[in-house]
């Protein structure tokens, strides 16, 4: 089969390749094999091409948790699904043994591991996936933008609504506002009943969080701001401070990490909580523990959601009532161009990339800013 493979750890993504003679996957016995039809990107797929200590792969690996296929072959346990069904598939995986999974805390599982993370993933022509992880997508519904929800929708819907616990009227700042994590967030928290607040890195991914629906947004690359936006040079924490009438808000969500950690705890009002759910910039974060106890802050960690959480936030996107954002669509021969584009931070929303393509090539043209 097809499929985007790299040998090694690499900083460069030029050690990635297309080859055309990777054996298929093959059906365990509780699983199945799809073939895909579109695969997407997360910031993930670039972490686990340069490597960390304790991360062991089996050689080549193939990357991209996030896929949409049909089912071509189904294991021997597996009940409930067809030869030819529409699906994707939460990109976490779990025992179903231990305590974390018997009392459905699947993101607790010590055993757990992502597709595309800790085995090949869904950027080739067959992916092998437990069926407990299958969602069925729905006739009519867009196969891209399937793709592109997954990963991004149950991270962002377990931590604002889990173990943020987010309540209507609440202020939320998410830190960034290009990143799929961050896309899905402004969506679930306008969802919520939420004010949202957005840190953005420049004026394009400024205009088009407001499009989106956030109530205020700051670009950190202007030069100088109007009155609305505050006068240039302000830290973006203060700016909040200001746009708050010198509360603060009630939570922030970031996955920036070393980078961000002081400014968004700065931000929180007296006994706000930070989530965090990644850390792209760095994890040496700093803070004076004061901060901590003076102000009674909460610090909240979260990765991935639960099952549950998975088949809640899908429907609703399934309904049209979150719509994953497409930035831009790419075809497998193209994927360094793709990942290039994730490297540059570039994007606003999923980058995706179409392996057995079901959709028109009108259409694939303008998905590129859904």
């Amino acid at each position: 089969m097809r499929a985007i493979i790299f040998d090694h750890h690499d900083p460069s993504p030029q050690a990635y390749h297309l080859v055309d003679a990777l054996a298929a996957p093959e059906v365990a016995a509780d699983g199945v094999v799809i073939r895909v039809a579109y695969a997407a990107l997360n910031r993930l797929d670039d972490f686990v091409r340069i490597g960390w200590q304790g991360l062991d792969l089996a050689w080549p690996h193939v990357p991209c948790s996030d896929f949409s296929g049909e089912i071509v072959a189904i294991g021997r346990e597996v009940t409930g699904w067809r030869i030819g069904q529409r699906v994707t598939a939460n990109p976490l995986v779990w025992c179903g043994r231990c305590r974390a999974c018997l009392a459905g805390r699947h993101n607790l599982c010590r055993k757990a591991y992502l597709i595309g993370e800790h085995v090949r993933g869904a950027c080739a022509d067959y992916v092998a996936v437990p069926a407990r992880t299958l969602v069925a997508i729905p006739d009519g519904y867009d196969m891209r933008l399937a793709a592109a929800a997954s990963l991004v929708y149950v991270t962002a819907w377990h931590n604002l609504i889990v173990a943020g616990d987010l309540r209507p009227g609440e202020r939320v700042l998410v830190v960034g506002a290009g990143g799929g994590v961050n896309t899905a967030a402004l969506q679930i928290a306008k969802y919520a009943g939420a004010t949202v607040y957005m840190i953005a890195g420049n004026a394009e991914k400024a205009a088009r969080a407001r499009q989106l629906g956030a109530d205020w947004v700051y670009d950190r690359s202007a030069s100088e701001h109007s009155a609305s936006d505050h006068r240039a040079g302000a830290s973006w924490s203060k700016a909040v401070f200001e746009i708050t009438e010198r509360e603060g808000v009630d939570m922030v969500v970031d996955n920036v990490g070393e980078a961000t950690w002081r400014e968004s705890l700065r931000a929180l009002r007296p006994g706000g909580r930070l989530v965090t759910v990644g850390g792209t910039s760095g994890y040496r974060a700093q803070i004076p523990v004061n901060w901590i106890f003076g102000r009674h802050l909460k610090i909240i960690g979260s990765t991935m959601g639960t099952q549950g959480d998975y088949l809640t936030v899908m429907d609703l996107v399934f309904q049209d009532r979150l719509r994953p954002v497409i930035d831009s669509l790419f075809p497998i021969e193209a994927f360094h161009l793709a990942v290039e584009r994730l490297i540059a931070g570039a994007m606003f929303g999923k980058i995706v990339i179409a392996i057995n393509p079901t959709e028109s090539t009108d259409s694939e043209t303008k998905a590129g800013k859904s």
